[in-house]
């Protein structure tokens, strides 16, 4: 793709995914609260998150641009965000070691859904939709789970785990949706969805 993005993600697998697919970007990002309104819809909760996620940006590189002129203000701006769930909890990152035992001890032998929320700034205009991939895993041992977490350390991720590392490759059962909204960007439909601007 010829046009230039801007990713609001430091997530080393969304970057991944995007290089990837060979699309033009460069980072940027500012933090957010990451709130959400209560009895919102699983569905939502990502895409709220990621639209605050892009309009922070926004922001950002509008303050960058004032007086000046900046190549950068004209691209569209891509945010993601990426919960794990688990019937109706969402399992979020975990705390440290203990929590994420506890997770991934919830996830095996149970099917969960995994939801990439996406929004995609393009001056005023803005597309945004949620990815559902449902993941099974095989029933782990808990000398498996901890052999991943101490070896992985995987507490920069939604749910304990990452589909790509060991634990995907002897655990997961089935995956039904998009392999690489697991990862945590559906990236085909990413595309699809720059091509439509």
């Amino acid at each position: 793709m010829s046009q230039k993005i801007i990713l609001a993600s430091t997530s080393p697998r969304r970057k991944q995914l995007l290089e990837w697919a060979e699309i033009d970007f460069e980072i940027i990002t500012h933090p957010t609260d990451e709130l959400v309104p209560e009895n919102v819809p699983l569905e939502e909760v990502p895409v709220i998150i990621a639209r605050e996620k892009a309009l922070a940006v926004k922001e950002k590189v509008k303050q960058w641009s004032e007086g000046r002129t900046m190549e950068n203000t004209h691209y569209p701006i891509l945010a993601a965000d990426t919960i794990v769930v688990l019937g109706t909890e969402i399992l979020g990152k975990p705390n440290d070691r203990e929590h994420a035992i506890e997770m991934l001890t919830k996830l095996q032998g149970n099917h969960h859904k995994v939801i990439t929320g996406v929004v995609i700034l393009d001056g005023a205009k803005e597309i945004a939709f949620a990815d559902i991939t449902d993941v099974e895993f095989h029933p782990l041992t808990l000398e498996q789970i901890t052999f991943y977490v101490d070896r992985y350390e995987p507490f920069d991720k939604a749910g304990a785990y990452a589909i790509q590392e060991w634990i995907g490759v002897v655990g997961i059962k089935s995956v039904s949706g998009d392999f690489y909204n697991v990862m945590g960007l559906p990236v085909s439909r990413v595309v699809r969805a720059l091509m439509d601007l």
